[in-house]
Parts: structure tokens; sequence; C-alpha cells
């Protein structure tokens, strides 16, 4: 990455995302930030420029910028993200801690938080805007589709699918084979032994359905 980086969001995630650049040595112009009471304080030495929606900034991104949204409202990323694409002809980086283990083989997409610890394993592939925190472990050959996040310590096992939009919290195991539907979501430490609905809510282990 030879570009600066400005992050959307100088929240408590925008700071691992500037944590992830400042382990890879790559240089951060600056937050964006809707709380105006943010605009113009510093972040580890990184200043809060301004609004999401500051033009004088937004207009530098693409060829002159790269981009990072640290959010994990999907919704409002999603609408962030469509219009950096549409307006700024941008699409968000990856940031990717450098203590992170990916294979070669592994395929990932754009605009991903992969934090320290993370492992992915052979021939497995990300999606795009996904949030993969620390020490969770991918096996080999899983699909992650896009927007998903995560929790730390989680374990996906071999040939996991995980849709659009599914949230794995803190400590979940998810065995080979088992396919999570899209917006589904697994409580945190639950054990997942069988495929999970779309929408599904599913806690315990083993992981049953809840309401």
């Amino acid at each position: 990455m030879n570009n600066p980086v400005i992050i959307l969001c100088a929240t408590d995630l925008g700071k691992v995302v500037l944590e992830i650049f400042k382990s890879n040595n790559v240089v951060v112009f600056g937050f964006l930030d809707d709380d105006k009471k943010l605009h113009g304080t510093e972040i580890e030495d990184i200043s809060v420029l301004g609004s999401t929606d500051n033009e004088e900034y937004l207009k530098i991104l693409g060829k002159d910028c790269d981009v990072f949204v640290a959010s994990d409202d999907n919704s409002w990323k999603a609408t962030m993200i469509k219009s950096l694409r549409k307006d700024q002809k941008s699409m968000p980086v990856n940031a990717i801690h450098s203590d992170a283990h990916i294979a070669k083989s592994a395929i990932l997409h754009h605009g991903t938080l992969i934090n320290q610890g993370v492992k992915i394993g052979a021939n497995s592939e990300v999606g795009n805007h996904c949030m993969l925190h620390s020490g969770s472990i991918i096996d080999y050959k899983v699909r992650i589709g896009d927007f998903v996040q995560i929790g730390a310590g989680s374990i996906i096992n071999s040939g996991v699918v995980i849709e659009d939009g599914a949230f794995v919290g803190s400590g979940v195991t998810i065995v080979s084979g088992v396919t999570i539907g899209e917006g589904a979501r697994i409580g945190a430490g639950s054990v997942v032994i069988a495929d999970v609905e779309k929408n599904e809510t599913v806690f315990g282990n083993p992981a049953k359905a809840i309401e």
C-alpha cells in the first residue's frame, strides 16, 4: 500500500484500525467522524479532520489517498461504501495487522479488518467489508460472504460457509461443513454443529435457535 489512508469513524474501532495501519508502517492522513465534538482533536497524533461528508477531504480519495470505513454498523457502512464508490470512485482497502497469518492461496476481497493473531487457511475466501477480530482462526476452504463479523478467538473449521451479513460472537466454534445463513447471529461461546438458517439466532453447546 503506497497511498496514505483516511479512516472514517474515530471510534474505538477506528483506533484499532489506526494500530493496524501503523503496524504496517502505513501513513494515516487523518480521521473523519460525524461527532463534531471530536473535530480538531487528535488520536495518537492523528487529527480528526471533519465529518464523513466533508468534500474537501473526500475529493482526494481514490487517486491520492485510500480509505477505510471503521464501523460495525453494516447498514451505515453499506450506505457510506456505496457513496464512496459512486462519488469518489474509491473502494475501501483492507486493514490487515502485521501479526496476522494468511495463506498464499487465500482470497481476500476489499475493505476488511483482519486483526492481530488472525489465521486464514489455504484456499479460504473472505468477502468484502468483513471484520475478523483478534485470534480468530479460519481453517482451509472456508467461504465468508460480505459484511460478516467474526468475534475474537472464534474457530471456523474447514469447509464452512458463512453467508452475507452473519455475525459470529467471540469464542465460537463452527464445525466443518456447516453453513451459516445470511444475517444469522451466533451467540458468544457457542458450538455450532448444524446449519443455521437465514436470519436465525442460535446460542449454546450445541447451539440451538432462540427467540
